[in-house]
């Protein structure tokens, strides 16, 4: 597995596969053809289906065109075989190409291709959680000691830099208000959830803020603003808003907020590795799905909870996810999905506790889970999976 550096990644809304991978594509294609005197950039499959709610041109622009003109082809309805988002980037002189570069974003943020695998810088001996489980359980230790013993004690400067981002973007969230951009009129929820909460007493304040919280993340990426990819964009106010509302209401020391969310990366990373983390490949099971599950992990830790319950708190969190389909209504990531943050945070708590009631002993692995999913995804139709063909996005299209 590669480092959380590779997972927890900070930038710019509202989608990680559609936006920070098309973004970090141009750069590194322009340091590879700088002498062009224009460039052509394909989109295929998911990129070219929701691109444009997405704001995949906009980010390929913002590198490419301040150095020569960008002719951008949308492809929506050729998916290439190594991933439903590829994109073909031409660099031309005098009109003929002089060279090109077939890449894909393969979710978080990550590009990959058939010469280029994910995982080329492996920092992780063990990538299956029951193992990294039994190294935990053999020497008394927990699951951030083993990311501390992989990626050195340098991680802990990342983390706490990724911590910042998170806190910023609830500040930023629960502070704007107004219509979201893209044209659905969405208006940001956050600041009156909060508000509404802190009228209510204890359970419903602590629910009421769990949501405000991840609606905040989830509406400054919408919006474009900067977030940190927990595991994607999309998903991006799950982890934050369960991390933030324990560090204000429990008093958590900041140490013990990284190592949770060392703990909540070492889950996410092992899915990223084993099955996808990717709308456009396995549908929102592996975004919002995902993200549950790592917020789940990371409450667990910071409850107490063994390595056992809370390997069993982010087997529960996922394995209730599975199946869920990937369909932004005009391709925004807006409809269904900021909502959809909310309640998977307040879900990853529900997970915990279950978890914490129980000695840790189930039936069904993480392991398990993260093979079902990925097979699940791969069984749903393309539709649903980040084209807005069909479900919530067909029906809405019809009104």
């Amino acid at each position: 597995m590669e480092s959380l550096r590779e997972l927890y990644k900070i930038g710019h809304g509202p989608s990680s596969s559609h936006t920070v991978g098309p973004q970090r594509a141009a750069e590194q294609f322009l340091t590879r053809c700088p002498e062009a005197d224009s460039f052509r950039v394909t989109l295929y499959g998911s990129l070219a289906a929701t691109g444009k709610g997405h704001m995949t041109d906009v980010a390929i622009l913002s590198v490419l065109q301040p150095v020569a003109p960008v002719e951008i082809v949308w492809k929506p309805s050729e998916f290439l075989p190594f991933h439903p988002n590829g994109m073909k980037f031409e660099g031309l002189k005098s009109g003929k190409t002089v060279q090109d570069w077939l890449i894909y974003s393969v979710g978080g943020g990550s590009l990959a291709n058939e010469q280029t695998p994910p995982l080329d810088n492996s920092v992780y001996p063990m990538s299956r959680i029951a193992d990294i489980q039994h190294w935990c359980e053999e020497g008394g230790r927990t699951y951030w000691e083993y990311v501390e013993e992989c990626e050195g004690s340098q991680i802990w400067d990342w983390l706490k830099t990724v911590w910042e981002v998170m806190k910023r973007s609830i500040s930023d969230g629960l502070n704007n208000e107004g219509v979201l951009p893209g044209g659905l009129g969405v208006r940001r929820k956050a600041a009156t959830y909060m508000v509404k909460a802190r009228g209510y007493a204890d359970a419903l304040q602590s629910r009421g803020k769990i949501y405000a919280y991840a609606l905040a993340v989830s509406e400054e990426n919408a919006a474009g603003g900067e977030i940190v990819t927990a595991p994607t964009c999309g998903s991006s106010g799950v982890l934050p808003a369960v991390l933030y509302h324990l560090a204000t209401s429990r008093d958590f020391l900041e140490i013990r907020i990284l190592r949770a969310l060392a703990t909540a990366g070492l889950f996410g990373n092992v899915v990223k590795t084993n099955a996808s983390i990717s709308g456009a490949e396995v549908g929102c099971q592996g975004e919002v799905g995902v993200a549950c599950a790592m917020a789940a992990a990371a409450a667990c830790q910071l409850f107490g909870g063994t390595p056992a319950q809370i390997e069993y708190a982010a087997e529960m969190a996922l394995e209730h996810h599975l199946g869920l389909t990937c369909d932004p209504v005009c391709g925004l990531v807006q409809i269904p999905c900021i909502e959809r943050n909310a309640i998977a945070a307040a879900r990853a708590f529900d997970a915990n506790i279950f978890a914490t009631f129980s000695d840790g002993r189930h039936r069904v692995s993480f392991d398990k889970v993260v093979e079902v999913m990925k097979e699940t995804g791969h069984d749903i139709p393309s539709l649903y999976k980040e084209t807005a063909e069909g479900g919530l996005a067909r029906e809405y299209s019809k009104k």
